[in-house]
């Protein structure tokens, strides 16, 4: 392992663990202002879909981006938080029995197998809803309007025209496989839509310029595609004990896949140009791009 990449790990590692542990503080026991009370095996179910490890790639896609074009490291965490209360929701429920149905998630039983179904719903619900009351309350130090963009910008990558369209979408496949366009329309709304907010909600939260939004919109766009090329290939090659989760279920249930449409070969070619493309999006940073630069290598080589 290089030193650049050993550097990246550990930086990885880092902000993961600031991430886990903020997130650890925010689902405490204690009450909020204009809360009642959290009941006890709700928050447990929360924390059990939420603090079970994992890389804590979207915030940290959050906080490099807003590190690049100097933003508030603190409020970025934040909203790095937010958006693992999302994504953690959405894993919540997409491992229920109506959805992917799934027993493990990372390593560990899944929320309704640990609790039950209805606890399940329940958590999720309340880990999408805390998400806004994160990125709103005052401890996220930022200007008025960028929180009202950040709630914007997630509500849109997040809804109907996002990630839970996406979802719609990919349930849809499994009875009636989509063509290509489709495929790619289903992943850039399931997978895609959360990463790229990760990576232009740096931009919303430095008040950088709508150039720098769209650029690293654009490079969230390509990490996101590269992040699912990479995991349809890991579905297809990896077992279930490196993934910490069921392998092979896509192709068991018929659904299409870019790599199934095309091939082994065709995916890692076609990854390789992400990367390269990514990092050509953000070369007029020079040297300060290089973290995001390393993340899409990371995200298109990963190996679970």
């Amino acid at each position: 392992m290089d030193s650049t990449h050993s550097s990246f790990e550990n930086r990885l590692k880092d902000n993961a663990g600031k991430t886990e542990a903020l997130l650890n503080r925010l689902l405490a026991d204690g009450s909020l202002n204009d809360e009642i009370v959290r009941p006890d095996r709700l928050l447990r179910a929360m924390r059990h879909g939420v603090l079970n490890g994992g890389k804590r790639l979207r915030p940290f896609l959050v906080m490099e981006s807003a590190a690049l074009l100097g933003g508030n490291a603190e409020a970025a965490l934040r909203v790095g938080a937010a958006l693992e209360c999302v994504h953690c929701y959405s894993l919540v429920h997409d491992d229920l029995p109506a959805m992917d149905d799934d027993d493990l998630r990372r390593g560990q039983p899944t929320v309704h197998i640990a609790f039950d179904y209805a606890t399940a719903i329940l958590a999720g619900d309340s880990l999408l809803t805390y998400a806004f009351d994160i990125i709103a309350a005052p401890e996220t130090e930022l200007p008025a309007d960028r929180k009202m963009a950040l709630v914007l910008a997630l509500s849109r990558a997040a809804g109907i025209g996002g990630m839970a369209g996406g979802q719609a979408l990919d349930l849809a496949a499994e009875k009636e496989p989509p063509d290509e366009k489709g495929i790619t329309t289903l992943q850039a709304m399931k997978t895609g839509a959360l990463i790229r907010f990760a990576c232009e909600a740096g931009a919303i939260i430095s008040g950088a310029p709508v150039e720098d939004r769209k650029r690293l919109r654009t490079f969230g766009e390509k990490i996101g595609l590269a992040f699912q090329l990479a995991d349809d290939l890991l579905d297809l090659t990896a077992d279930a004990t490196t993934m910490g989760k069921a392998t092979g279920k896509d192709a068991s249930r018929g659904k299409g896949t870019l790599v199934a449409l095309h091939g082994q070969e065709w995916a890692e070619t076609t990854l390789a140009k992400l990367v390269n493309d990514a990092a050509d999006l953000l070369s007029g940073y020079g040297d300060k791009a290089d973290v995001l630069t390393e993340t899409a290598r990371f995200v298109a080589n990963r190996k679970s």
